[in-house]
C-alpha cells in the first residue's frame, strides 16, 4: 500500500512535470531572445538612461559612419545605411547591454580591399558574411575563433591603424588623386605633399587638436555625486554633453564654417558633396551586377571577393565578441558567444536588404554607451532612431561637411588602436609571441587576408612545438626520474623515447633504471602506447627497467588495455624508487586487474 507522501506525489507529477516544461521552454525562449529575460523587469530610470546613452551614441555614430564610408571606399551616405539595423536587431537578440554594432574602422578597411569600392560588392559581402555568421552561431562554431590569438589581433590592429590613419591624410592635406593601395599612397602622398591646400591642412589639424582637447576633458571630468550644487551639476552636465558628443560638435562646427565660406562665394575646403537623401530601398542583395564591359554573374562576382567571404565574417565577430566581452568583465555580467554570432549574423544579413556593408561591434561607441550609464540593448533603438531622422532630413546639410574634419575624426578614432605598450610586454612575458605579432604586422601593409594567415599559422606552430617537444624535468640519482611537465600525445612520442633512452644509457658509468612520472598526463593515444611498448622493449633488451608512477586512470585504462610487455606501474614514487634499487618494499602492479590498487579497478570499470 503507498503512503500518502507517494500518492501526493504521483498526484502531482503531472503537473510539476507541466510546469517544468513550461518553465525549461521559457527558459529556451530567453536564451534565443534574451530581452524576454530584462523586459519584464524595465522601469522608467531604465528608460532615462538608454535614452541618454542612445543621444549619445547617436551623435557619435553619425560622423563616424560619413568618415568610414570614405575609408571603405563608398558613397557617403552607406555608412548611415550601416548604422542602424545592429541598433534594432541587438535590441532582441544581444547578451551585452553595452555592445553597439555599425560601421567600424577596421571593418570599413577590409569592405574597401575586398569590395573594389563598388557598392554591390559590398553589399552583397554583407549578405554572404552575415549568412555564415548565422551558421557559425547555429552551428555553435564560436570556438573557432580561439585559434587566432592576442598577438595575431594586436598586429592586425595596429597595422590597420597605420593604414587606416595614413589613409586619410590626403583628405587632411586636401591632396587628390593618391590611390589606395598602401605603398602606393604613401610614395604618392609624399610625392604630392607641395599640392597640399592650406585651408584643409589648417582645418583638419585644428580639428584633430579638438578633438584630443575634448576627449582629455572627458577622461579628466570629476565623478558626479549628490552633494554637488545644481550649478554644478549642470555645467558638469553640459561638459560631458560636448565631449561626449565631440565627433558630432566638432564636424558641425567645421560644415558651419564651411558654409560661412560658401555664402561669401570662396571655399578652401574639399567638401563631402551630395549625398543621396531618404532612406535606403527594400530590396534583395544584387546578385550580379552591370559594368562597362558586361554583366558580372554571382559566381564572378564570389570568386572576384575570394578571400574576404573567410576573412571579413571571422574578424567581424572576433571583433564584436572582443568588445562584447571586454565590457561583459569590467561591468560584471556575461555574455553568450554563440548567440552573439546570431545577433551580428542576422544584422548582417538584414542589412543587407537595405544596402549595408558588413558590420561588427564598435570599441569606441560602445566605450560611449557605457560611460552614458546604459542599462540596456534598449538605447540602441534610440540610437538607430537618431540614424533614420537624419538620413530623412539632415541629409542635405551634411554636403557641407568637409573632407578634412572627417579624416581627423578617423585619425582620430583609429589612433588608440595602435598598441604602442604590446612589443614591450611580450618581450617580457614570452619572446616566442612577437613572430606571430610581427608576422601579422608586417604582412597586413601587403595583404590583409596574408598577414591574418601567417600570423595564425606561426601561432599554430608555435603551439604544435610545444606538443611535440614537451618539456621533460629530470632528476639525476641512482634511478632516474622523468617526468613530462605537460600533456603526451602522438607527435611526441619519438622526443620521449629518445629522452628517456639518452638518459637512461648516457650520464653515468653504467645504464639506470628509470621512472616515468605521469601525473601531468591526462590522455594518450594509440601512437602514444605504441611508442611506450617500443621503449620498454628497447630498454628491456640494454638491462634497464622502465616504471611508471602517477597514471592517471583514462592512462592508466589504455595501457592495461594494450598489454605492454614489461609495464610496471607504481602508486608512489618512493614504492618504484625502493623497487627499483632492490629494496625491500612493494611489488608493482602489473598488467592483471587483480594486481590494480581496488579503488583503481572501480574507476577503470566505471
Amino acid at each position: 500500500m503507498s503512503s500518502p507522501v507517494d500518492a501526493l506525489g504521483q498526484a502531482s507529477s503531472p503537473g510539476c512535470n507541466m510546469a517544468l516544461s513550461t518553465c525549461c521552454s521559457f527558459s529556451a525562449w530567453q536564451r534565443r531572445l534574451p530581452f524576454l529575460a530584462w523586459l519584464p523587469a524595465y522601469s522608467l530610470q531604465w528608460l532615462k538612461m538608454d535614452c541618454i546613452a542612445g543621444l549619445s551614441v547617436g551623435l557619435t555614430v553619425i560622423p563616424q559612419a560619413l568618415a568610414y564610408a570614405e575609408v571603405a571606399g563608398l558613397p557617403p551616405q552607406y555608412g548611415l545605411y550601416s548604422a542602424f539595423m545592429g541598433c534594432f536587431v541587438y535590441f532582441f537578440l544581444g547578451t551585452s547591454r553595452d555592445l553597439t554594432l555599425g560601421p567600424t574602422a577596421i571593418m570599413s578597411l577590409l569592405v574597401s580591399f575586398y569590395t573594389f569600392h563598388e557598392p554591390a560588392y559590398a553589399v552583397l559581402l554583407a549578405f554572404l558574411s552575415g549568412c555564415i555568421q548565422l551558421a557559425m552561431g547555429f552551428l555553435r562554431l564560436g570556438l573557432l575563433l580561439d585559434f587566432i590569438s592576442c598577438p595575431v589581433i594586436k598586429g592586425f590592429t595596429s597595422a590597420a591603424a597605420i593604414t587606416i590613419g595614413f589613409g586619410q591624410i590626403k583628405n587632411l592635406l586636401g591632396l587628390q588623386n593618391i590611390p589606395r593601395q598602401f605603398f602606393l599612397q604613401v610614395y604618392h602622398t609624399f610625392l604630392n605633399i607641395g599640392e597640399t591646400r592650406l585651408g584643409d591642412a589648417v582645418l583638419g589639424l585644428v580639428c584633430m587638436v579638438l578633438l584630443l582637447a575634448l576627449k582629455l576633458m572627458r577622461d579628466h571630468m570629476p565623478p558626479a555625486h549628490p552633494e554637488m550644487p545644481p550649478g554644478v551639476q549642470l555645467s558638469r552636465g553640459l561638459v560631458w554633453t560636448s565631449t561626449t558628443a565631440r565627433n558630432a560638435l566638432v564636424v558641425s562646427s567645421a560644415a558651419l564654417v564651411a558654409y560661412s565660406f560658401e555664402v561669401t562665394g570662396y571655399q578652401p575646403f574639399l567638401l563631402t558633396g551630395e549625398i543621396a537623401r531618404g532612406l535606403p530601398p527594400l530590396q534583395a542583395p544584387p546578385f550580379s551586377v552591370t559594368t562597362a564591359n558586361g554583366t558580372v554573374s554571382f559566381t564572378e562576382m564570389v570568386q572576384d571577393m575570394g578571400a574576404g567571404l573567410a576573412v571579413v565574417p571571422l574578424m567581424g565577430l572576433l571583433e564584436s565578441i572582443s568588445v562584447a566581452k571586454a565590457f561583459a568583465s569590467q561591468n560584471s555580467y556575461r555574455v553568450d558567444a554563440n548567440q552573439e554570432l546570431l545577433a551580428i549574423g542576422l544584422t548582417n544579413t538584414l542589412g543587407s536588404l537595405l544596402s549595408s556593408y558588413p558590420v561588427t561591434g564598435s570599441f569606441g561607441r560602445t566605450a560611449v554607451n557605457a560611460q552614458s550609464g546604459v542599462c540596456t540593448p534598449a538605447g540602441g533603438l534610440v540610437t538607430g532612431a537618431l540614424v533614420l531622422l537624419s538620413l530623412d532630413y539632415l541629409t542635405s546639410l551634411f554636403y557641407y561637411i568637409p573632407k578634412a574634419a572627417l579624416a581627423a575624426v578617423i585619425i582620430m578614432a583609429v589612433a588608440p588602436l595602435f598598441d604602442t605598450k604590446i612589443f614591450g610586454m611580450l618581450w617580457q612575458v614570452k619572446r616566442l609571441d612577437l613572430l606571430p605579432l610581427c608576422a601579422t604586422f608586417l604582412l597586413c601593409f601587403w595583404e590583409v587576408q596574408y598577414g591574418i594567415l601567417a600570423g595564425t599559422l606561426v601561432s599554430v606552430l608555435l603551439l604544435l612545438h610545444s606538443v611535440a617537444r614537451p618539456k621533460i624535468q629530470v632528476s639525476e640519482g641512482p634511478v632516474l626520474v622523468l617526468q613530462p611537465t605537460s600533456g603526451l600525445h602522438f607527435p611526441a612520442t619519438e622526443a620521449l623515447r629518445d629522452s628517456v633512452l639518452s638518459q637512461a644509457l648516457g650520464g653515468a658509468s653504467s645504464p639506470r633504471s628509470a621512472v616515468l612520472e605521469c601525473s601531468h598526463i591526462c590522455s594518450i593515444d594509440y601512437t602514444v602506447v605504441l611508442g611506450l611498448g617500443e621503449l620498454l622493449e628497447d630498454l628491456r633488451k640494454q638491462g634497464i627497467s622502465l616504471a611508471f608512477v602517477g597514471l592517471q586512470v583514462p592512462v592508466l585504462r589504455a595501457l592495461l588495455a594494450a598489454d605492454l610487455k614489461g609495464f610496471q606501474y607504481f602508486s608512489t614514487l618512493e614504492e618504484a624508487e625502493k623497487y627499483l634499487r632492490q629494496e625491500p618494499g612493494p611489488e608493482p602492479y602489473n598488467i592483471c586487474e587483480d594486481c590494480v590498487p581496488e579503488h583503481k579497478v572501480a574507476l577503470l570499470k566505471a
